[in-house]
């Protein structure tokens, strides 16, 4: 067994953009995919209905009941509201940015923590600046992978604490400013729905409904989609994983990530056509098709730690204001050459 002390480093380009320029070039008509599903805002209003529904419902339930809710439900369904807001983030609910920002606030709301803009401040810039430590807050702090080690116990306290862990990389991410009006726009929000939820419903249903975030990105099945995305959990240099299971379903098809990657302005409902389209660059990558079988092994392998991930150095030439639309951008611009073209 090698114990990794420090990330894998890269001295090539984070390998998404390649690949859409590539695939575009052979299958064009996967531009036609490139749009927005306003329908999803009904699955959004569907899914935070539930969970004010559900906290009603627990509010005088004991605390086994609250839990076990929480956990084979509210799990789930907050889960799949994280999948919502990151829909947002890409803008591809409506066409207005902000109302793209009003609905993912919408979907914030079960959650209790406001997470919404914070989440598209940073994760736009992991889309254009993939493995770039100072950029990128999906990569571990290098005293956090220290911390944690190879160790069951200590990657169970990682997933059990995963947001605090999170919440930590901020500091390490001093080019992307933290707080604006939107950022105190979605606190705001979150204040004023939990102390509704506690006064109409009382504390019980606030529990709930904090248990049941808590549990969607940390020691669960489904939090086993913060490995599958991008650690190194086969032997293999491959960057960008995709899950092909079951759970794609209750998860809007957010496990189809190296599809993502390639194109970020396709919406949920239209990834798996991508791969459909074009088997031959998604069928020779690794995949996962268990969340459930990944947990464990995170948790039970010794060969994997928060190390393994990898880390490079040089930003390319991608402006830090870079928006995350590389297959867009490649849409555009051979619309423009050939207007050029008659022109001229």
């Amino acid at each position: 067994m090698i114990k990794r002390t420090d990330f894998i480093y890269s001295a090539e380009s984070e390998p998404h953009r390649t690949r859409t320029k590539k695939i575009l070039k052979q299958f064009p008509q996967l531009r036609n995919l490139i749009g927005k599903n306003p329908l999803t805002m009904f699955a959004i209003i569907g899914l935070v209905g539930s969970m004010i529904a559900l906290s009603w419902l627990v509010r005088d339930q004991s605390w086994w009941i609250i839990f076990g809710v929480a956990y084979f439900y509210g799990a789930f369904a907050n889960h799949a509201l994280f999948v919502m807001i990151h829909e947002c983030t890409h803008q591809l609910l409506f066409k207005s940015h902000m109302a793209n920002r009003w609905a993912s606030m919408f979907a914030n709301l079960p959650h209790i923590m406001p997470g919404a803009i914070s989440f598209e401040k940073y994760h736009l810039k992991h889309h254009s600046f993939q493995g770039i430590h100072e950029l990128d807050a999906d990569l571990p702090n290098k005293w956090e992978a220290k911390l944690i080690n190879n160790s069951f116990l200590g990657k169970t306290l990682w997933l059990l604490f995963f947001p605090l862990f999170q919440g930590t990389r901020v500091s390490r991410l001093k080019e992307i400013d933290f707080f604006d009006r939107w950022m105190l726009t979605n606190m705001f929000i979150q204040v004023v729905f939990t102390t509704a939820i506690w006064y109409f419903f009382g504390f019980h249903a606030v529990a709930f409904l904090f248990i049941s975030f808590w549990f969607s990105i940390g020691l669960h099945p489904v939090g086993a989609r913060w490995v599958q995305e991008h650690y190194l959990t086969f032997d293999s240099q491959q960057e960008t994983y995709s899950y092909y299971g079951a759970l794609n379903i209750t998860a809007f098809n957010v496990g189809f990530h190296n599809e993502h990657h390639d194109f970020p302005s396709i919406p949920w409902n239209r990834l798996p056509q991508i791969k459909k389209t074009a088997p031959e660059y998604y069928d020779t990558l690794l995949y996962h098709t268990s969340w459930t079988k990944l947990f464990f092994r995170f948790l039970f392998e010794r060969e994997i730690s928060l190390f393994n991930r990898i880390l490079r150095k040089e930003r390319g030439k991608v402006a830090l204001t870079d928006v995350s639309k590389p297959d867009m951008d490649l849409v555009k611009q051979p619309a423009e050459e050939e207007l050029l073209e008659r022109v001229g």
